[in-house]
């Protein structure tokens, strides 16, 4: 981060005091800061703090009039080589999200040409308010990186997600941010929408019972992080699994294949798709009570076939422009895989052989099968393997810009 020029906006809220603690390791990573203290912000923070803390002028008023001869407020916007909002409130989201400029944060915010990263704070009960749901995905959409809150215990008593995270969290989601700039300069991912599916599907047999598999959700979720990591906005799409969602991404739970595909309708257009999930080839007409034990005869279940969520995906109007599928192997990998690039009508396979303790493990080694030929990958962790193909994915994605701006 050394050199890197950083606006803060400070919104109002008890957080705001973590805004101080930010600014000191920003500063000692290098970069400069220039605060913009909100009204509501001066009721936790005052600007000789920030003043002191950034060495620099605090800003706090759109009608400054020695500033505003000289349009200061869009000189701010433009300056800066990063605007991040934290403490974002729920009032300073849903502005954001409306487009609104009414004072000196909302005005440089609409004005700013520059990447945004936003740390929203708040109770629980208006973090997953739908109206703040709504606002957040909407800026995602726009292209604004949002630090998914932490959670815990908060001021108001409650417990719940909409904590603020530590400064030293909000650094590493920015010193990420410098890092996929400068690991693909040509790869930003900025704008670009992009559906991960990730984990099993829980196919019931009875109210208790389902048909399952043993898919952790580990390689998907790390794809999904990579792949906001680099600035796009991501859907995931994830079976019944307990991780966290990786920051950034937009996440849908979903516990069938008939779920996941109504979720996957939803979630369209995309630029790319990367089907992760390891969806159930069959489910089971469930029956309405837990099915008893019969001393020597086993129940009978009829199976009715899944969808093939991949194939149809490809054969879909809204069909993305790279399409990626996934093949868990256990013999054959490699002629498996080319067969099922052909049945399904992908761009791409990731083939990997599950035999071993890929499926719950954290490494797994992967062959990148396309129409051209295959790339086999080294044994790796499944968050090295989700950056190398986030960055192939970037790259791919630019190149097809590029020719299409000729």
């Amino acid at each position: 981060m050394r050199d890197k020029r950083i606006l803060l906006i400070i919104g109002g809220g008890i957080a705001a005091y973590k805004s101080c603690e930010l600014i000191r390791l920003l500063r000692k990573g290098g970069a400069s800061v220039t605060c913009v203290l909100t009204e509501g912000g001066a009721q936790f923070v005052t600007p000789m703090t920030l003043a002191a803390l950034s060495e620099n002028q605090v800003h706090t008023s759109l009608w400054d009039l020695k500033n505003e001869v000289e349009m200061g407020h869009i000189q701010l916007s433009r300056q800066a080589d990063l605007v991040v909002v934290c403490p974002a409130t729920a009032d300073l989201l849903a502005r954001m999200a409306a487009g609104i400029a009414d004072d000196l944060a909302t005005t440089l915010l609409l004005a700013t040409d520059k990447p945004v990263l936003v740390a929203p704070a708040m109770n629980v009960r208006m973090w997953q308010h739908p109206a703040t749901v709504r606002n957040v995905a909407r800026l995602r959409q726009d292209g604004l990186a949002v630090i998914e809150p932490d959670e815990g215990e908060m001021a108001c008593g409650e417990y719940g997600p909409g904590r603020l995270p530590e400064p030293d969290v909000i650094l590493q989601a920015i010193s990420r941010y410098w890092s996929a700039q400068a690991d693909a300069p040509n790869g930003n991912l900025q704008g670009k929408h992009i559906l991960v599916t990730a984990g099993p599907t829980h196919e019931p047999i009875d109210p208790v019972r389902v048909l399952a598999n043993r898919s952790s959700g580990k390689q998907g979720f790390a794809i999904a992080g990579a792949l906001a990591a680099l600035g796009a906005r991501v859907t995931l799409v994830a079976g019944p699994v307990a991780l966290p969602t990786p920051p950034g991404v937009d996440r849908i739970d979903v516990e069938t294949a008939l779920e996941m595909q109504a979720r996957i309708g939803s979630a369209l257009p995309a630029d790319a798709a990367v089907m992760v999930a390891a969806v159930a080839d069959w489910r089971a007409e469930p029956a309405p009570a837990k099915i008893k034990k019969s001393a020597g005869r086993p129940p009978a279940i009829r199976l009715v076939e899944n969808p093939d969520l991949l194939a149809e995906l490809a054969l879909s109007p809204t069909r993305p422009r790279l399409l990626i599928g996934f093949a868990a192997e256990t013999e054959d990998v490699l002629a498996n895989a080319r067969g099922k690039l052909a049945r399904k009508g992908c761009d791409w396979i990731v083939a990997n052989d599950v035999s071993g303790n890929v499926m719950g493990g954290e490494a797994n080694q992967v062959h990148l099968v396309t129409a051209t030929g295959v790339e086999s990958w080294d044994l790796l962790s499944k968050t090295e393997v989700a950056r190398r193909l986030a960055d192939r994915i970037a790259a791919q994605l630019g190149d097809e810009h590029a020719e299409q701006s000729h």
